[in-house]
């Protein structure tokens, strides 16, 4: 479980997060949507501890961001590093020891490649792939099928399910609707800085409904 008990997150004068609070429960799959710069990501940075806020983020473990799996939308690798020694160089900061890491390389990655030499996709599945194999509580995605390939959506999708089959918890974010509705328990709108509505997987297609009136409907009329 992880409570967010008013968080509230401001640059400068610009309100990002509005004294926000929510519960994600154990083994359920959340989605997070909004439009650009609705504060899905500053969220997901105040939830791991990499952006200090106002308010209190509750779980039964502490600390929170040393339990935490979190991919984030932009990824940073050192250049004279192969993938493998990327996957134990991760894994060794969270003092899990892994065997046998090619063995579990779902990926297909070339893990003895350097990482410069990888495409953007293949840099989010060798990230991800770091990710899993450490065995955390909670996981945070930020646009997981962002620049992967079709084979490799399904099996993120896969993936994700599993987690929850485990007894994880996911929260993750996503622009392409469907991946959200084939994998999540609540989906989750975020604007003005706060949960607007958040629905069960009844109302998805009606969340969805509503998004695309209110998005593709102003444009229309600004175009006349």
């Amino acid at each position: 479980m992880i409570q967010l008990v008013e968080i509230s997150k401001s640059f400068g004068s610009h309100v990002v997060l509005d004294r926000l609070s929510f519960t994600f429960e154990n083994n359920k799959v959340y989605g997070i949507v909004g439009k650009n710069g609705s504060g899905k990501t500053t969220l997901f940075r105040c939830m791991t501890g990499l952006e200090s806020c106002k308010g209190e983020v509750v779980s039964e473990h502490q600390p929170l961001k040393n339990h935490i799996g979190y991919l984030p939308t932009e990824l940073f690798f050192f250049k004279l590093m192969t993938g493998l020694e990327y996957v134990r160089f991760v894994c060794h900061a969270r003092n899990k020891k892994i065997e046998n890491i090619a063995g579990k390389n779902f990926f297909n990655l070339p893990l003895n490649d350097y990482i410069s030499t990888y495409s953007t996709g293949m840099k989010k599945k060798l990230a991800l792939f770091a990710i899993l194999l450490q065995d955390l509580p909670y996981y945070i995605f930020d646009e997981p099928f962002n620049g992967i390939d079709l084979q490799s959506s399904e099996l993120v999708l896969g993936l994700i399910k599993a987690l929850r089959q485990k007894g994880k918890t996911v929260i993750m974010s996503s622009h392409i609707y469907t991946t959200l509705t084939q994998t999540c328990d609540e989906i989750c709108l975020l604007d003005e800085g706060c949960f607007k509505q958040h629905v069960l997987k009844a109302d998805f297609d009606t969340l969805e409904q509503s998004m695309h009136q209110e998005i593709v409907g102003n444009a229309m009329d600004l175009l006349g």
